[in-house]
């Protein structure tokens, strides 16, 4: 059944306001015709969303579903790294986490864990999955999302700390800028160097887990999470369907066809449940 899906999958991505640590790069010198005041509710500056908080937020929603499953996950980080809190990471190896690593003799030839042979990154051997940033546009004609787009309007924000003080009426004590998108409608581009049906199975479930929590703080995506921001819908878009379903799917103009209802049914009925067979058996046998 795995031969019936393709290498490229898609996940639906859908949140009121974004702000990622690691900030967004805009492509505002292409729209800005020398006039571009960051601020300006006019603006039409797309831009990109990195693909490193939006790794981290997937590896951390399929962390826990294998341990859910009953199995341990991959440390991302190494034991001897400098970790910015003490103790951290023997906190995590009692956490349901194996040291990074531990799970294969040899990373060049055998796969370890599912969640090392997904992501990889240790004795120089990248993981199965490539992950993509988002590009995203304010313009909706402009976005492509069978190339992993999205709508999203970007703008700089200001916060003022203020005096408690009442003799200070209030007056700033510093003001902080953070880039963000709002109103992010489109998908991620996921690639797969290699497809196992316990990866799409890993996949599915931990999108799931990510979309049943995204109102808990450990589970938002980015940063000033405290604000609202970070609270991502999301599901699997049906990785049978083809790719003038997959422009559908953004088309508000219109629903599902016949065709698509019955691939919903097929990937719900026959596909993903043998998928995540396969990941069952894959963590049963334990790193």
């Amino acid at each position: 059944m795995i031969e019936d899906i393709e290498r490229d999958v898609f996940v639906r991505i859908q949140t009121d306001l974004l702000v990622v640590g690691d900030s967004i790069m805009t492509d505002r010198h292409h729209a800005s015709n020398g006039n571009y005041e960051d601020d300006d509710p006019q603006n039409q500056i797309g831009g990109i969303i990195p693909a490193f908080p939006l790794s981290g937020w997937l590896r951390h929603g399929m962390e826990e579903t294998v341990q859910e499953y009953g199995g341990t996950a991959c440390h991302p980080g190494e034991a001897n790294a400098n970790f910015m809190k003490e103790g951290v990471y023997e906190r995590d190896l009692d956490d349901s986490y194996h040291e990074k690593g531990v799970c294969t003799a040899e990373p060049k030839e055998d796969d370890g864990c599912v969640v090392f042979d997904l992501f990889g990154g240790f004795g120089g051997v990248p993981g199965k999955v490539m992950r993509r940033p988002i590009k995203f546009n304010p313009v909706r004609s402009s976005v492509d999302y069978t190339r992993g787009q999205a709508e999203g309007h970007y703008r700089r924000l200001n916060r003022n700390v203020a005096s408690r003080n009442r003799e200070d009426n209030r007056e700033p004590l510093r003001n902080a800028e953070i880039d963000a998108v709002a109103n992010l409608d489109g998908c991620w581009h996921l690639s797969f160097r290699e497809l196992k049906p316990e990866f799409i199975g890993l996949l599915a479930e931990g999108i799931d887990f990510l979309n049943a929590h995204k109102t808990d703080f450990m589970h938002q995506l980015g940063g000033a999470r405290n604000f609202g921001a970070g609270i991502v819908d999301c599901h699997l878009i049906n990785p049978l369907y083809e790719e003038r379903e997959l422009k559908r799917v953004f088309d508000r103009g219109k629903g599902n066809t016949n065709a698509m209802d019955e691939k919903d049914d097929q990937w719900e009925e026959e596909y993903r449940p043998v998928f995540v067979e396969a990941l069952e058996e894959r963590i049963e046998e334990g790193p």
